[in-house]
């Protein structure tokens, strides 16, 4: 029946926190999405979606982005139109940086975090950043394929202590063991 599997197609990932206390510089978190040639999936990446772009063909984009975390329900989305992204593309990562002005931050500093990952009403992974609370940033969920084969998914948070411009060109480095 694999050849049935249509695999992954529009994808939603969406993020919370809490405002900052009272007295305190806001916290801002931003989703980003690097894409990866199926030629150099683990090399450089080919074009990163963050709060202020959008992917050229407008297959990966922000629903919404707060600065603050102020707002009901989740502050930031992103959509992932996976059955829409060329055959050349093999692996998208996605990724949380957590802006280190006005004040350095990591995630022990963010008030109630929370990440949602989903297919349509299918939540395929939640979570607090628990994991990664000295990072400055982490990678959330990879996304990859063989050809044009069905998209997976592959969860996992994995910290990054750096700048954002850093761990942008990074985040999609093949895992050291």
């Amino acid at each position: 029946m694999d050849g049935l599997n249509k695999g992954l197609s529009k994808i939603e990932i969406a993020m919370r926190w809490d405002p900052s206390p009272a007295g305190q510089p806001s916290t801002d978190l931003d989703l980003v999405a690097a894409t990866y040639l199926a030629d150099d999936p683990y090399g450089d990446p080919a074009y990163v979606v963050h709060f202020d772009s959008r992917s050229p063909d407008g297959t990966i984009y922000l629903n919404r982005d707060s600065k603050d975390g102020q707002g009901f329900g989740y502050d930031e989305v992103m959509m992932l139109e996976l059955n829409r992204l060329d055959d050349r593309y093999a692996r998208v990562v996605v990724g949380v940086v957590i802006q280190q002005r006005p004040a350095e931050r990591t995630f022990v500093s963010v008030v109630n975090p929370g990440l949602r990952i989903r297919e349509g009403y299918t939540v395929l992974t939640e979570d607090d950043f628990g994991g990664v609370l000295g990072a400055t940033a982490a990678t959330v969920a990879e996304f990859a394929r063989e050809g044009s084969g069905p998209w997976t998914f592959h969860s996992g948070i994995r910290g990054f202590e750096g700048d954002p411009v850093t761990f942008t060109r990074t985040m999609g480095a093949a895992r050291q063991a």
